[in-house]
């Protein structure tokens, strides 16, 4: 297992870490991503430590807490050996304050989360989402005290757009607070928006992308081709799962399948383990969150690493997946590439 700093900390993370939405099953939408038991958990970190995917992902909102629960009975009894990387920020419960990322909510979520884990400190907090009514000054600041309180070791922030970080980072940097090392994003070779504004971002304040979905939401699995129906337990076929995450228009995803069946044929490869390899080339990529309903599905998920593809290959992929560029980064592209006044 390869090992990258995490942006600008000295925190080394694998790159491929366990994302634990598969654990639970409990309601509607997380039925449709698995529903791992303990025992079926253990198994799966059993054979993750065995590669050296040492580094688990959760959130207070996956399975309602029993995700994060399941983990903890898990790992139980060897806590020293792995890293828990978890989320709050969603609703999590009935009251007006559960909800959101006030020092009161961020408070009570790592409370909770260290709880049902098992444990006294977290490795990676991030907050699921952006609160754009708690300044982010009081997010700040609380994430920083539970940093010194030695509940948190390391912070972090997903799904934020460019702004909400610079303006958070910026906000870190006057207060003398407690930065934030690593962006869990959605990024994937159908779902290339991060490129354009986030990832010069990471580039160039020491922000490491955490990659969530990188199989675009189950399309990259090499089960989903052009004229073919959608295999029975894809979570495409699920009405609650399906709508609740990125959007692909068909022909654009065909054409990406495409150039992965050409590059697996090349490369004796799966299609998911040629998509997972094409991200860990990317800028400022540190670690991709993969998930898993049984051990195969894991074992192949491994055999994404100790390879890469050619230049060729990533040139393939990058021109079938390439899409037009929303304003102003086509015109940002274009000087780039002829700095000369453009109208």
């Amino acid at each position: 297992m390869e090992y990258r700093q995490l942006g600008s900390s000295g925190f080394k993370v694998p790159v491929l870490s366990f994302g634990t939405g598969t654990f639970g099953g409990k309601g509607d939408f997380f039925k449709g991503f698995g529903s791992s038991d303990v025992e079926d958990a253990t198994r799966m970190v059993d054979i993750a430590l065995e590669a050296g995917m040492n580094m688990f992902d959760s959130a207070d909102v996956y399975s309602g807490g029993l995700a994060e629960e399941i983990l903890g009975q898990a790992i139980k009894g060897r806590r020293d050996q792995v890293l828990i990387s978890t989320k709050a920020t969603f609703t999590f419960g009935p009251g007006p304050n559960d909800v959101g990322s006030s020092r009161f909510h961020l408070i009570k979520s790592v409370e909770g989360s260290l709880r049902r884990l098992g444990t006294d400190y977290i490795d990676l907090f991030q907050l699921h989402a952006f609160d754009a009514v708690t300044p982010v000054e009081e997010t700040l600041n609380t994430l920083d005290d539970l940093v010194r309180a030695g509940k948190i070791r390391y912070i972090g922030c997903s799904n934020f757009s460019g702004w909400h970080l610079m303006k958070s980072l910026a906000a870190s940097d006057r207060l003398n607070l407690s930065r934030y090392v690593a962006h869990q994003a959605y990024y994937s070779l159908v779902g290339r928006d991060y490129e354009w504004e986030l990832m010069p971002l990471g580039l160039d304040q020491g922000v490491g992308a955490v990659v969530w979905s990188p199989l675009g939401w189950g399309r990259l699995t090499g089960k989903i081709r052009r004229d073919q129906p959608l295999p029975e337990n894809s979570r495409l076929r699920n009405p609650v799962t399906a709508g609740g995450g990125p959007q692909v228009p068909e022909e654009y995803l065909y054409r990406v399948v495409d150039a992965l069946d050409e590059v697996a044929a090349e490369t004796g490869k799966t299609v998911a383990q040629i998509a997972l390899n094409w991200l860990l080339q990317r800028p400022t990529v540190a670690t991709v969150i993969v998930g898993a309903r049984t051990e195969e599905q894991l074992r192949q998920n491994l055999g994404a690493i100790g390879w890469n593809l050619t230049r060729d290959q990533v040139k393939k992929l990058d021109e079938a997946s390439a899409t037009p560029m929303a304003y102003p980064y086509w015109h940002q592209d274009g000087f780039s590439r002829n700095p000369s006044p453009v109208k």
